[in-house]
């Protein structure tokens, strides 16, 4: 939850390590993390193995936040779950006393999507504003930087051209480090209010399932002609853990 604001254990900082190996060769232009602690932690350990861009500023947003659990924070699951029978209810949809109800958390969200679509537009914006912008993009700057290493984990449509995927160079290229219940809401956002397309493999239990520590989730964001109330989403894998 959000009132417990632990630092990560041993195993934690492992697993953001690896995470990081991971998405070492993938050059991000913007981090966003929640700003508790182990998110932030998390954040600066997958820059940190990052081989382009070690020195990028990391902006924390509350938005981000893990949900908010009320009484049941600092305590066993198996709590919540006891307070979930007790009051006739099953998690997640429970909410503990002093918590965060689930449409809270989607609208937060929702809040966070909106933002990070606007940021996207206004940086088009200043590219096609600029004199040399394309000349600029593409000087010096390599496809093989936005690749993710997703080989194993999609199909060849998922990641083509034609798809919006790795071969282009994108405007904006966002890692987003958050939390499991906060992520889980998110997702669903994507899916059930704005269409999100995703793999075909996906079974319905992995698609409500809470990502693993460091599990890691793709979305190519496609905002045809800046239109921010239309954007065309595509998952390309759901919190994947191969790196673990």
């Amino acid at each position: 939850g959000q009132g417990v604001d632990e630092p990560l254990s041993a195993t934690g900082f492992r697993q953001a390590e690896a995470a990081g190996l991971f998405l070492s060769n993938v050059k991000f232009t913007h981090v966003f993390s929640s700003d508790l602690l182990r998110a932030k932690q998390t954040a600066a350990t997958i820059l940190g193995k990052n081989k382009f861009c070690k020195d990028l500023e990391i902006k924390c947003d509350a938005r981000l936040r893990e949900r908010k659990y009320g009484v049941a924070e600092g305590r066993p699951l198996t709590d919540l779950k006891a307070m979930a029978k007790a009051a006739g209810e099953q998690c997640p949809s429970f909410t503990p006393s002093g918590g965060e109800t689930l449409d809270k958390v989607r609208e937060r969200a929702k809040d966070f999507f909106e933002f990070l679509c606007q940021l996207a537009v206004e940086l088009e914006q200043k590219e096609q504003d600029m004199m040399h912008g394309a000349a600029s993009r593409s000087s010096g700057t390599s496809a093989e930087q936005f690749v993710f290493p997703w080989t194993n984990h999609c199909s060849e449509a998922e990641l083509s051209s034609d798809n919006g995927g790795a071969s282009k160079i994108l405007d904006a290229n966002i890692l987003v480090v958050s939390h499991g219940a906060y992520m889980r809401n998110w997702i669903g956002y994507f899916v059930s209010d704005l269409n999100c397309t995703l793999p075909t493999n996906l079974t319905k239990s992995q698609l409500s399932s809470v990502s693993p520590n460091t599990g890691v989730s793709h979305f190519i964001i496609k905002l045809e002609n800046s239109n921010l109330l239309k954007p065309e989403i595509t998952c390309v894998c759901l919190n994947q853990d191969s790196h673990l």
